[in-house]
Parts: structure tokens; sequence; C-alpha cells
């Protein structure tokens, strides 16, 4: 997209003055609303120039660029970063004279003493001068159908009809909450928001798209009823308070996830839906932090990159840095947390009554999407109701999976139908057993650990489980306090009947944020209203101090009333102040529930076409080999990428998954679609030269896929393939740009024999895949790996000293509480499981990890609520056997 130049000349503006710094015409063809700029050091010159016969045309200039002498140095390095130039190549032109700084209004004065017109012009102009920016819930789209009267009844008409569908017509609890929840949309004129989100969902689904409705919206149960969310506020005790609320000063949002590859396309829609004058996607502000100001600043001083690398490497270590070092820490000072440039929110939009430039510049971004020039602070402040358009992986698993399970299998899945798959005890089973790889949200080690230690089988659990696992909660000792009560439930001593009223389902343990609301509500006895402002400020969102002071008065107060002693009070606050930043929000938790189930689902009854839908997907928590080896696990045969069979993503015809096209290390896109498309249209390669014939590929290509074994079909070794591919590339070479008429001829000639080493495939495997797919990692080391115990065992070994052998899979860094590192690892074992490992501060320092490969490890067995892993007390890396290839 082409720039624009501004026109010297302005347009005429009814409500702004225009201040030029030259002038683009003559002086007494000047707007009644344009004047002429003069800098205070110009002064001086206005006597020998002909605008002195114009003071009435001529104003004070004095912008204000920086603070100081050292501010202005940081404004030419800013510059030189924004031109991409080094600073010996800054011209004047380029940056902001040094004059721009604060200048006291008496100086002002004194330089424009000759000609004391000229303040007194602008200080007419800024006194008439004023900016009206309302924040307002009115600056947001204000009806959906054209009028307030209209939106309410047609909201009313879809929550009902959607509550009769969801509870049935004689439901009198979710008729009443409806009713309740209709009238504070109606008081605080939301119609419009939840119908906007109903009209996005409706265009997803009718382009079968999936989608899942999270965050407190899901509190709502008009949004359950619209179809917005999957999760029952009922079913769950959600608080609709927690969403909105009278005392929220906030506006509320809603976060709607999509498939990765489908957000675009429903962003697309909310532009041309509701016009791109009136909507737009958030701006985040990227500041300049930590190695990016080095690095910025390093090319900016001319440094070589090596000697940039050494003072991000080693910033302290200051005898191996360059001499200019000392400026790059001096100045990098100066530009941290500095603006560096506007970026998109992760999916923020904003839909408005006005035109968007009544509040806002817009920059177009390469998606063809404009952003505003704030963020999300500041459409708060202005009261936008943002839609929060989010994509994450796992739903693409999902729509993947379905569609795979219908190729192959010639079935209908209805994922939608929650409320059996919740119910359904063969996926209770497998949650309980944490046999969730590859599902959404519940495949982390730390989690299928947590779901075992809680033997957890079913919905509520989960949802528990999936805000336990929250850093903050998990770090307070809370989720541990949380297993214990857990498993001994009739030993779980209350603080208060409140605690155990409404918090039975925990343990009382609060969990949830929502759980925050219900002690301040229950227990102090301040509304709902309140006890939510309250949680939002202990979050850190807002900082109104009064308004917090006040609330913690009024808790006392409450408190103090109800006789509560002082003990008892300030152990309560103590649990809410000290839980509330970190806790997680219930509708949160139980939005992501839903989706983790319904993956679940999937992997129960279709594992191998819902492994393919997550290798396709590239999101999970792991990399592709654990998913590869996860679906060998559940009955799978594994093939290399072959010509004839691979699609460009991993493919399932019955039982066998052909590895994508797209795997090949280095494999350009557009081979890799031609490929697939000639084939689909002319049939299959009889042979590797009619693949040559009919594709012609570089030679670096052709190597690519002999060696990853895409010819096999040939039963060709892939050394006699390399020498008919030169064969057959050196007469191309000879006679180009040939029209065929007849069949190629080709001599037949005999070659010596070329044999393959044992090993030579699964050393390209690993080189063009990332994986071995032809042999175990077992069977490519150089001595036996059969010792020791498996996974399997562990739990009939607890407390011994045992060897086990793992092929590794990853680690999770942690810091102790005197910050020593320490990590929790996770293998698999010979027989294809997975087990857990610790390695304390002390076995990490003397054992550490060597990449990917091996290990034999030699540990203590332990055992956690019935979940063993293995203390490490030694560690080593079993090598390979030598890679002959070359």
């Amino acid at each position: 997209m082409k720039t624009k130049k501004l026109p010297s000349v302005a347009p005429k503006f009814e409500n702004a003055y225009v201040i030029y710094r030259n002038l683009p015409k003559e002086i007494t063809a000047l707007e009644s609303n344009e004047f002429i700029g003069i800098r205070p050091e110009e002064a001086n010159k206005i006597f020998s120039s002909k605008i002195k016969n114009h003071l009435n045309k001529l104003v004070v200039f004095a912008p204000v660029t920086f603070a100081d002498k050292e501010g202005f140095s940081a404004h030419k390095l800013l510059r030189c970063i924004d031109l991409n130039i080094i600073l010996g190549n800054l011209t004047k032109k380029d940056h902001a004279p040094k004059t721009e700084t604060i200048i006291h209004p008496d100086i002002i004065e004194k330089s424009f003493e000759s000609y004391p017109q000229i303040p007194e012009n602008t200080r007419r102009i800024l006194d008439t001068c004023s900016i009206e920016m309302e924040s307002s819930p009115l600056n947001n789209r204000r009806h959906f159908t054209g009028n307030k009267d209209d939106d309410f009844k047609l909201i009313s008409k879809l929550a009902f009809n959607g509550c009769y569908r969801r509870y049935g017509k004689d439901n009198k609890e979710a008729i009443r909450r409806t009713n309740h929840e209709l009238s504070v949309i109606n008081k605080l004129n939301f119609e419009s928001y939840f119908l906007i989100t109903w009209d996005i969902i409706r265009y997803a689904q009718n382009a079968g798209y999936h989608h899942v409705g999270r965050g407190s919206g899901a509190n709502s149960i008009v949004a359950y009823n619209l179809g917005i969310t999957d999760v029952d506020p009922i079913e769950l005790d959600l608080y609709f308070e927690r969403f909105i609320n009278p005392y929220r000063s906030s506006p509320p949002d809603f976060d709607i996830d999509f498939s990765w590859d489908e957000r675009d396309d429903i962003t697309d829609y909310i532009f041309k839906r509701y016009g791109k004058e009136y909507t737009a996607l958030l701006a985040t502000y990227n500041t300049f932090k930590g190695k990016s100001i080095i690095r910025e600043l390093g090319k900016v001083f001319g440094l070589p990159k090596a000697d940039i690398d050494a003072i991000v490497d080693e910033p302290f270590a200051t005898e191996k840095h360059h001499e200019f070092a000392k400026y790059i820490f001096r100045y990098g000072k100066l530009l941290e947390k500095m603006p560096n440039y506007l970026s998109i929110h992760a999916g923020g939009v904003i839909i408005s009554e006005q035109p968007l430039n009544y509040f806002t510049a817009l920059k177009m971004m390469p998606k063809g999407f404009p952003i505003t020039h704030f963020d999300m602070y500041g459409a708060e402040d202005l009261q936008f109701h943002k839609f929060d358009i989010l994509s994450q992986r796992g739903l693409g698993h999902i729509k993947d999976a379905v569609k795979l399970i219908e190729r192959n299998k010639g079935l209908t899945i209805d994922i939608h139908n929650v409320k059996d798959i919740k119910k359904d005890e063969n996926v209770k089973r497998q949650l309980a057993d944490g046999d969730c790889l590859g599902c959404f949200y519940i495949e982390s080690p730390a989690m299928r650990g947590l779901l075992k230690k809680l033997h957890c089988d079913n919905y509520v659990s989960l949802v528990a489980a999936s805000s336990i696992i929250r850093p903050g909660v998990a770090k307070s000792g809370m989720m541990k306090e949380y297993i214990k009560r857990f498993h001994n439930p009739g030993k779980t001593r209350y603080i208060h009947p409140t605690f155990k009223e409404h918090l039975k389902e925990t343990y009382g343990v609060m969990v949830y944020q929502e759980d925050v609301l219900k002690i301040v509500h229950h227990f102090a006895g301040l509304d709902l209203a309140e006890a939510d402002l309250l949680r939002r400020i202990m979050t850190g969102k807002r900082k109104e101090s009064d308004t917090f002071y006040n609330l913690r008065n009024k808790f006392y107060e409450n408190c103090e009333k109800r006789n509560y002693s002082k003990e008892l009070t300030d152990t309560v606050w103590f649990q809410i102040a000290s839980f509330s930043g970190y806790s997680f929000s219930k509708a949160h938790s139980a939005s992501f529930a839903v989706e983790s189930f319904q993956s679940l689902f999937l992997k129960t009854y279709h594992p191998l076409e819902f492994m393919v839908g997550v290798i396709n997907n590239f999101g999970g928590f792991y990399y592709t080999e654990v998913y590869v080896h996860e679906a060998r696990m559940a009955g799978a045969v594994i093939h290399a990428p072959c010509i004839n069979n691979s699609q460009y993503l991993t493919g399932i015809k019955g039982k066998d998954i052909y590895l994508g096209l797209i795997h090949i290390a280095s494999l350009e896109r557009n081979l890799a679609l031609e490929i697939v498309n000639e084939r689909e249209k002319n049939g299959n390669y009889e042979s590797f030269d009619d693949f040559m014939d009919r594709i012609d590929p570089a030679k670096e290509q052709t190597e690519l896929l002999i060696r990853i074994g895409a010819f096999r079909f040939t039963r060709k070794n892939k050394y006699e393939l390399m020498w008919e591919k030169n064969a057959l590339l050196n007469a191309a070479a000879v006679c180009p740009e040939t029209v065929t008429l007849f069949e190629d001829y080709h001599e037949e000639y005999s070659l010596p024999r070329l044999e393959e080493g044992n090993y030579d495939q699964v050393y390209d495997e690993l080189e063009l895949l990332g994986f071995p797919v032809s042999l175990s990692p077992f069977e490519m080391t150089k001595i036996s790996c059969t010792d020791g115990i498996t996974a399997a065992e562990m739990m009939k070994n607890i407390g011994k000293i045992v060897v086990m052998v793992g092929y590794y899979i990853t680690r999770k860094y942690v810091r102790t509480v005197k910050d020593e590192l320490m990590n929790f690892g996770t293998f698999i074992d010979r027989r294809g499981k997975f087990f857990d490992t610790v390695h304390f501060p002390p076995a990490l320092q003397k054992y550490p990890f060597l990449g990917k490969g091996i290990y034999r490890i030699k540990g203590k067995v332990v055992t956690e609520f019935n979940f063993p892993s293995l203390e490490v007390l030694e560690m080593e890396k079993i090598p390979f056997v030598k890679d002959e290839r070359y």
C-alpha cells in the first residue's frame, strides 16, 4: 500500500486551526483559521521578513519533543532506529532541533517582546480550543435492529427460545434467571452487544465453523441460551454479576475462540457487516525492552553482529564488550518501556456508533484490517465494548478430526452434543487415567499427572482441575491442599459454615474468581456487584484506592455487625487478598473443560483420526514426533512421506497414516502441492522416470524426496535412484524445453549393486523429519536398552532405587525457594509408555540433560497421591549407533 503525502495546503476545516511552518500560499490568501508558526529562536528574523506586516497571522510555535539534553540524544537514536541508519548518517532534517524542549513562558514572552501581538494571538487560539472525547457506553453501536425496543424484543425472543431448547419449558430457575438477566441487560443498554455477538456466532455456524465462548461471558444464561457459549451457568452455579453488574465501571467482553484457520474470515465478516468506518481491531503497544534495545542501539552505533551478540549474551562481562557498550547501556535505560511500534491485539474488535476517526487515527495492517491508535485500556476508558475474536489450534484438531472420521469411516459425529459426551463412561474413564495426549488444555505432563492424582472422571472435577493447574494456584500451595482434601473429605475443617455451604464443591478452598464473590457476598454481606468490584481491584485491574478502602471498611464493618471475631475476619480477608491476585474465572475453566471433553471423546473412539487432526494443526503442547508415537500406540501403521500416498498434510487410509510432504525439511511448498495435484489429476506415478517427466523438480528437491524414501514403491534403493536422477537431469540439461511428441526412450544400463547401510534411512528421517519412523529410538542405541523397570512397574517399586531407560520428551524448568534450578522431566519407556522424573538441583547440576535421545536413569521411585515419579540420582545419555552415510 502506497503512502500518500500530506498536501502542502490543508483542506477546509470547520472546527480546527491550521498552523503552517512555511508559506504554502500567499499570506494574504490564508483562511481565517490558518496561521504561520514562528519558533522563539526565529523571532529576531521577523523584522527583515515580509511577514512583519501580517502579525495577526503569526503564532508561537514551540513544540515539546524531549525534556532535556539527554532526551535530545535519545531522540536522535530513536530517529536512527526508525530510519534504519547508523548515527553518523543522521542529518539535521532527520530529527527535531535541540530547542524542542520545555521552555518557560517568561522566556517565550521575552523572545517575542518586540512583537507582543504574536503571544496574544497564540493565547486567543488556545483559549478557544477544546477536545471532547466523551467516555460513554453510547460510543458503541447502539442498536442491532435500528432501535432499542426492537432490540429488546429480539433478544428476549432468542433468549426464551434458547431457554426452552436448553432446559425445557418447566425449568423455573432457568426462566427466572433469564428474566433477571434480560432486565439487567435492558437497564444497562447491552442488547446490541449480545445481539452482535449472537450474529457473529450465527455466521460462524452457517459457515460450518466451530467456536468456544469463554471468559466471564460464560457466566450468562442469556449467552448460553443464544448459543454464544456451551457452558451451563446453572449446572456450575455461575454468577451473572461476575460478567455484568451496575457497579462495573469497565465494559464486559465476550471471548470467542475459533480455529486458527477460520478466525480471519470471521473478522472479515465483522468488518463487512458493520462497516469499515465503524469497525477496528485494537492495538497493543510494543515497547523497547531487554535484549531488543541492545540490538537496536548496537546497529545504530555501527557495531558488528559479533560485538552485539557478545553484549547480549554476557551483559556483565564488560571486559569482552566493545567500547560503545557503555553508551548502549546508558541510553538503553532511557529507551526502556518507551513505545516502539503498534501491533495487533490478540483479538479485540470494537464497533462504534460514530465513525472511529471521531476517536482515533487508524493504521492499516498487512492483513487488511485497520487498528486503532489506543490499546484495550484506552478502549476501556472510552467504555467501548470489546469483542475478543480469538484463535486456537485445539478447535482445529476437533474440526479436522470430525472431517477425517467421516472420510475414513463414513461416520458423522455430532461433536456439539456436549451433554451426552460429558456422561460417556469410556470418556470419563480415559480422563481419570490421564490418557489425554493431544486433547486441548489437558495434555501437558503436569495436567495429566493432576488428573490421575484427582481420579478426575467428571466434568465438574475437570473444571476445578483446569483452574488449580494455573501457576499462581499451584505456587501458592492451594493445589496441594485441594488434592489433600479431595482424598480426605471427611477430615476437611471449614473455618466458617459459609465456606462449607458455598465452597463444599471445592472442599472449602477458593479455586475460582467466583469463589471470592461468594465469600465476600455471603460471609460479609456485600452485594454481588460490590463483591465483583472488590475482586477486580484486588487483581490489579483497577487502582482506585479510595474505592478499595471503602469496600474493605464495609467488609470489616459488616463482619463486626455479624459478631465475627477479629481473628476470623482477618483470616478470611487474608485468604481473599492473597487468593484474588492469581484466581481464575470458573466460567473460563468451564469453557476449556467443554472443549477438553470434545477432544477426549474423539480420542477415545477415533484415536487415529484424532491424532492426524492434531498433527495437521501444529499447535499442541508437544512436537509432531510425540503425536506420531501416540497414533502408533493406538494401532496406526506410520509411513514416511510417499509421492503416491501422501498429501501435503498428513493423511489416513484405514489404519495407515502417511506423513504429509509438509514435514520434509526444505521441501518447497509449491513443489509439494504440485506433486499432489498432478497425481490427483493424472493418476499415480508409475516409476521414477514417470515422476521426473511429469514434475521436473530441481536437483536438490529430488534428492530430498529420494532420501526420505518417497520412491520406495519402485523397490530401488536410494543410491540407485540418485544415479538415475543424475542421468535424467543431465539429459534434460542437454535438450531443454523440447516438446515431446512420443514417449521418451531411456537407455537401459546396469550398475554395480549399491547397498544402503542398516541405519541410513533412519538417519535421513532424523535429518529431514526431525524424528525416526522406520526404527524405534530404542533400536538405534549402541548398547542394549532392555534393562531396568518400565513405567507399568513403578507402583510395585515405591521407595526402591531402580534403573529406568527412557526416550526424552520434554522438561519443565522450576526455581526452588533458594532460587536454584530444578527440572521435571517426561520420558517414554521401551514399551511406549510415559513416565515422569524429578531432577533436584544437585542431581541436575551433576547429570544435566544433553538434548534428545535415550537416557539411562537411576533413581528412587516416589509417589504423591498414587501418582509415581522417579527422583533422579544419576543419569547418562546412551549414544546412538554411528551415522555411516558420509
